[in-house]
């Protein structure tokens, strides 16, 4: 298969399979830590400490499981491509910021810790970089 066209693909089903994970953790940590009565799950200014700790994983997992793949399973560019997904996840961060206000030390946190650290670290740990 031609390199540019596996990279490609690798790339679109690293960013699926890490949308898949994020989804999979908010859905379970809705289950695990149910929001209590009166407390709106789109207004994240008024949560308590405790709910913020599964989006963030989600975000922080999501975006590791689709670095990790995309470096595993590319071609070519594994460093660049890792750090793309993380760019795409962080993205989409940014977004959520403007959708869903939240506190700002976890916007910090989040931004800061759950994205581009992550794209390095799923490539880092494929062993890539010898």
């Amino acid at each position: 298969m031609n390199r540019i066209l596996k990279n490609i693909l690798v790339f679109i089903s690293g960013c699926i399979l890490g949308s898949c994970a994020n989804m999979g953790l908010i859905i379970t940590g809705n289950q695990l830590i149910p929001f209590t009565d009166g407390v709106n799950p789109m207004d994240a200014t008024m949560w308590e400490v405790k709910y913020f700790l599964f989006p963030f994983l989600a975000h922080s997992v999501g975006t590791f499981v689709g670095a990790f793949i995309v470096a595993r399973y590319t071609a070519s560019y594994h460093l660049v491509l890792s750090l793309s997904v993380g760019v795409l996840f962080l993205i989409g961060g940014i977004s959520m910021v403007f959708i869903m206000p939240a506190p700002l030390w976890f916007i910090v946190v989040d931004l800061l810790l759950a994205y581009i650290p992550m794209g390095w670290l799923g490539w880092k740990l494929t062993g890539q970089d010898k």
